[in-house]
């Protein structure tokens, strides 16, 4: 499996309507339990989606009816966001075109759902694509009303919490196949592009859904790792992960280095060839 970070919101009051709107997903004022998260996310797998519609940064209605008999890639972001967002769209377009370039460029199409409702508009998605310089024809920005959010958030596997000052919430690309049955799903804002062509290469060949059941290392340091801040309107690298790991190494190394000290002085030879030791318990 990939990484999978929380998104993490500290900060001023989240606007009324973003927290009426996440809360039947995650109670206002919780954190985002993450290895409930991680249990939703991945008990999404053999989910198949509902017909639900949305409206289009390039105007219009989109239906998921009209992208099935093709597999689905499925982000949720935040436009508002300045770094985990953007990070995570410009990494799938990667994966996209790399995927594009080996399995032909209309075998799947790609969605990515605004999830801070009302902000999350039509026109705010499209000048987030346009930021993002993601201009292929068959990836589209989609804005839910609040009972689609909810209920397509539910089927992919997507959580999130409003917290002070933004939201908790998965960074993940669910993979859909071309029957609408979510077969896997890809997390981090910076995951290999390997991780999602394979993906979507068994979603293009139908392969039976699997479930991950362990998280590495890197994943779990990931997952806390960013957060929201409020006054600059960016997700940020939660430094404070950093400085407590630097402090643990630290003291570790400090500690190695002392028991290398006592260790040498030990076995120092004396002026007659003896340790430190033996001369200094020979001396009277």
């Amino acid at each position: 499996m990939a990484c999978v970070p929380l998104a993490h919101a500290a900060g001023a009051d989240v606007p009324a309507a973003a927290s009426a709107i996440a809360v039947p997903n995650g109670r206002a004022s919780e954190r985002l339990n993450q290895s409930l998260a991680l249990s939703a996310s991945q008990g999404a797998i053999g989910n198949t989606l509902g017909e639900h519609s949305f409206g289009d940064s390039r105007g219009g209605t989109v239906r998921l009816a009209q992208l099935r008999g093709k597999p689905l890639l499925v982000s949720f972001i935040y436009t508002g966001c300045f770094q985990v967002c953007p990070t995570t769209t410009r990494t799938l377009k990667r994966a996209v075109e790399a995927a594009m370039g080996a399995l032909g460029p209309e075998s799947f199409n790609v969605v990515s759902v605004g999830f801070n409702l009302p902000f999350d508009s039509p026109d705010a998605l499209r000048a987030f694509a346009q930021q993002q310089g993601v201009h292929l024809p068959n990836w589209y920005f989609l804005s839910p009303d609040p009972a689609t959010l909810q209920r397509f958030a539910d089927e992919v596997g997507f959580r999130y919490v409003p917290v002070a000052g933004g939201f908790d919430h998965v960074t993940q690309v669910t993979v859909v196949d071309a029957r609408g049955v979510v077969t896997a799903q890809v997390y981090g804002d910076r995951f290999a592009l390997s991780a999602l062509v394979d993906a979507l290469e068994r979603a293009l060949r139908a392969e039976p859904a699997e479930r991950e059941s362990t998280l590495g290392l890197l994943d779990r340091v990931r997952i806390l790792c960013t957060y929201y801040d409020p006054v600059s309107g960016e997700y940020r690298f939660k430094y404070a992960i950093l400085l407590e790991l630097a402090g643990g190494l630290t003291g570790v190394v400090v500690l190695a280095l002392f028991v290398a000290r006592r260790w040498r002085a030990t076995r120092r030879p004396g002026r007659d060839g003896v340790s430190a030791r033996a001369a200094s318990v020979a001396r009277p």
